[in-house]
């Protein structure tokens, strides 16, 4: 089936969807974006993915060229099209094509904001395999720029590292700056132990996830200790469990870092009740 995208206002058959070459998300990779799980056809934490959305084209002194009722709007109307009950929706907004490349922002009165969405079809996304048997991750250098607050599309480095990973036969890279794990190559990093889940506290050098608000949120409430600090990859080899988050992957365990086995090898006691609960909570506010 051909997919039917939004391109600035218009629902279009993707093989018909252009956006110029002198876009700036093409060639300055000047742009943000956001991806919104669908699950029984119905958006997961809608609220906080355009809150943070808004944010991101603020701190890059972006125009919002769609209002959250309008983007609810169209997020609703590509899952109805394309029959979306499990998958994600991408969002892109990028500074806009001006006539010409140049360094220069272009004036936003002449120059609007170009905006994409297109839909991902999952089936099987909340009960996926890889939740049952965990993953194993490589620790890589972080030499990404300051501001991985921004949802930015300089997804390059996080790209390159899902390769080293691959082909050192392991599922994702977590990154190290200044001896510390920052993140995962699009997800949130944590280690367990005992009953105290890790994770890095909030700042310019990860992003905000909004899986990982929510996940934080329901731990506390399921009486779980949370501590929020740096951690090394030394001290992650040896925790008792480990766990990313993100929009696509919810709670997903983590089973082996560098070589070495968590545990017995298999996905502990608490990633697995996060994600139960995640999802549980997650649809019963999804919209």
């Amino acid at each position: 089936m051909t997919r039917t995208v939004y391109v600035n206002g218009e629902y279009l058959p993707e093989t018909e969807a252009k956006v110029s070459i002198f876009d700036r998300g093409f060639l300055m990779a000047d742009g943000v974006y956001e991806v919104t799980s669908v699950l029984g056809g119905k958006l997961i934490d809608f609220d906080g993915h355009a809150i943070r959305l808004a944010r991101s084209l603020n701190e890059l002194d972006m125009n919002n060229p769609i209002s959250k009722e309008d983007l609810l709007v169209v997020h609703r109307e590509l899952v109805r099209v394309n029959e979306i009950d499990e998958g994600m929706i991408y969002l892109q907004i990028t500074r806009g094509a001006p006539s010409d490349r140049d360094f220069a922002f272009p004036d936003p009165d002449t120059t609007p904001c170009t905006i994409v969405l297109f839909t991902q079809n999952k089936p099987g996304l909340a009960n996926s395999p890889a939740a049952k048997v965990g993953m194993k991750v490589i620790s890589i250098e972080d030499i990404r720029w300051g501001r991985r607050d921004i949802k930015t599309v300089q997804l390059l480095y996080p790209s390159m590292g899902k390769m080293m990973a691959k082909k050192a036969g392991a599922d994702d890279a977590w990154m190290i700056e200044d001896g510390f794990v920052t993140e995962g190559t699009s997800n949130n990093a944590y280690i367990v132990k005992g009953n105290t889940i890790i994770t890095r506290a909030l700042s310019n050098d990860i992003l905000h996830g909004i899986t990982r608000a929510a996940v934080l949120r329901f731990a506390q409430e399921a009486q779980m200790d949370v501590e929020e600090r740096n951690f090394t990859i030394e001290e992650a080899m040896q925790a008792d469990e480990a766990f990313i988050t993100s929009a696509s992957t919810f709670v997903m365990p983590v089973v082996e870092i560098d070589g070495a086995i968590l545990g017995d090898g298999t996905p502990g006691r608490v990633a697995p009740r996060l994600r139960e609960i995640y999802l549980e909570e997650s649809l019963k506010k999804a919209i």
